[in-house]
């Protein structure tokens, strides 16, 4: 089924991301996480490639697995990183066969020990031409792209950025996750700019719990420098332990999906770093365990 068919069917849905294991045991563990979120009833689950195409081949054998061993909608990430016009239709060609019909097209970070992105020869440039390719070649394809409410730290400039993300639209996208954020005035913010700029495709809010002091910090330099208001900081110093970090953390996303909620998001996409005890504790607590696709 496509995303966007899924976004039209549920008032709100709620999916998560896994990214490809390096050894076995990340294998059998990753799929212990599937199970134990398959209750949950995901509207579908994305799943990483690695910077310059590093982790193709995984990252296939994974979306693959599911698509067999599960009835879950997966969305497949792609970028423009490493590859060419003739190999990315090589790619795209290879997941129709195999049964994926959903594409988070993305313009992906360089590769390790390579600071700024290049386009490859034949290549794409932006997210945007990569989104055109898709729709062109295969428009049976559903496609997302993502958006940055923090905006993005690459385009300083907030109105060129939403011209950027307009462009990505236009060119065909069917809605738009966010990158992870901590307040949701900034998304709030951020759906605003989008409907003044014309853009009316859904919009899903992105979010990963805190859970330890050190993923905080790999956090905050992996997410193009996400903010973490002084609030949720105070309370991360008064914690004595990761148990307690991951309390807290799990505090705060629990009230930003509240929150959310409240104010009619169209999606919620966790992060899940291939865990399932943090989206389980949410959904526990929310109370919404059996009807998370609201309005189905």
């Amino acid at each position: 089924m496509l995303v966007k068919d899924i976004l039209e069917k549920n008032r709100i849905s709620f999916s998560f991301e896994f990214f490809p294991p390096k050894d076995e045991s990340g294998w059998e563990y990753l799929f212990a996480t599937i199970s134990d979120l398959m209750p949950l009833k995901p509207a579908y689950v994305s799943v990483t490639y690695g910077a310059g195409g590093s982790t193709r081949d995984r990252t296939h054998k994974l979306l693959v697995r599911i698509q067999q061993e599960t009835s879950l909608t997966v969305v497949s990430h792609l970028t423009c990183v490493g590859s060419n016009r003739e190999e990315t239709g090589a790619i795209l060609r290879n997941y129709a066969a195999s049964g994926v019909k959903n594409i988070l097209a993305l313009r992906g970070d360089p590769p390790k020990g390579q600071t700024d992105f290049v386009q490859p020869p034949d290549g794409f440039a932006y997210a945007a031409d990569l989104v055109a390719f898709i729709k062109n070649n295969f428009p049976q394809m559903g496609v997302g792209v993502a958006g940055f409410p923090e905006g993005h730290p690459a385009t300083p400039n907030r109105l060129l950025e939403m011209d950027y993300l307009k462009a990505k639209v236009d060119a065909g996208a069917d809605y738009i996750v966010t990158q992870l954020f901590f307040d949701n005035r900034d998304f709030y913010d951020f759906r605003d700019r989008c409907a003044l700029a014309g853009i009316t495709v859904p919009i899903i809010a992105g979010l990963m719990p805190i859970t330890t002091k050190s993923g905080m910090v790999r956090m905050a330099e992996l997410a193009a420098g996400a903010r973490i208001p002084a609030s949720l900081l105070r309370g991360l110093d008064r914690a004595r332990s990761d148990e307690q970090v991951e309390k807290v953390g799990v505090h705060w996303t629990t009230e930003q999906v509240r929150d959310l909620i409240d104010n009619e998001v169209r999606g919620i996409h966790f992060y899940t770093l291939n865990h399932s005890r943090q989206a389980l504790d949410i959904y526990q607590t929310l109370g919404v365990e059996d009807s998370i696709q609201l309005g189905a």
